[in-house]
């Protein structure tokens, strides 16, 4: 069984807490009134001692910002890099209390962090920062409202047209894509994947050939039989000129204009197909 906690106890811990901060920052204090006296080799040294006494401070500060969509182990490193920004940018002339100055410092730069980097698909800054302003307006209007605000009750409260607030809403899923193969609806045998369309393998034969039907309206009824026989039938030139009573020259000629008429006809794209 567990020993009631008694409000004189939770006063002590609460003012030994506050002891081991002010202990740890005098000492932190001192380091850096020792590294403003000493050369730059002996500055970067103690600046470094700074750094690793605090570093529970970035690693408390690191959690407050992790999640399941962000690796842990990441977001504490950029903590950490805040941490050494603020031992380098403390000025303990303009304030006494480092831990007061680091944490914000630390705080600002895992939110540039995740800004920037969390983004799959990235939105433009300003529909980004819009996109922040609303979590964070979104539980005030909620209780002035008493329900949950809509885009048009975020328009008329932010000064926003109503499309912009929908378009910030919307682009939070550049987060969070969803994945091929997440069900449709409530059919959990169809994918995403399965509602991509494809491309025809036939829709650019079918377009090719309405192209030369069209281009063949400017040929003679003997040059269309010509045509027939020769590429729907495969019959040679000269097969093609015992059925006409000509020679296979004349069918030879007949065919480079039969054919020159044509490619005037048909655009180089579908000549190239």
């Amino acid at each position: 069984m567990q020993p009631r906690t008694t409000p004189s106890s939770s006063l002590d811990a609460s003012g030994t807490r506050a002891l081991a901060h002010r202990r740890r920052n005098d000492a932190a204090i001192a380091l850096f009134h020792l590294a403003q006296a000493g050369p730059e080799g002996e500055r970067q040294r103690i600046r470094q001692k700074i750094v690793l006494e605090y570093l529970d401070l970035a690693d408390a500060v690191a959690h407050r910002y992790s999640s399941r969509t962000q690796d842990w182990n990441d977001v504490r490193q950029v903590a950490r890099v805040g941490l050494v920004k603020a031992v380098e940018r403390f000025d303990f002339a303009v304030g006494e209390d480092f831990a007061s100055y680091a944490v914000p410092t630390m705080a600002g730069e895992i939110k540039r962090y995740l800004r920037d980097s969390t983004w799959l698909v990235r939105p433009p800054r300003q529909l980004q920062e819009l996109r922040s302003l609303l979590i964070k307006e979104n539980s005030r209007m909620t209780q002035e409202l008493g329900h949950s605000p809509t885009p048009y009750d975020m328009a008329a409260d932010l000064g926003e047209s109503v499309d912009r607030i929908v378009e910030a809403l919307e682009c939070q899923h550049g987060m969070w894509p969803v994945s091929l193969d997440a069900s449709v609806h409530d059919d959990e045998s169809a994918t995403l994947a399965d509602t991509i369309g494809s491309t025809d393998p036939d829709y650019e034969r079918t377009e090719l050939s309405a192209a030369v039907r069209s281009a063949c309206s400017a040929l003679s009824e003997r040059e269309l039989r010509i045509v027939y026989l020769r590429f729907y039938l495969e019959q040679t030139q000269s097969e093609i000129a015992r059925q006409l009573g000509v020679t296979q020259m004349q069918i030879s000629r007949l065919l480079t204009k039969i054919l020159g008429i044509l490619k005037e006809r048909l655009s180089p794209e579908l000549l190239a197909a």
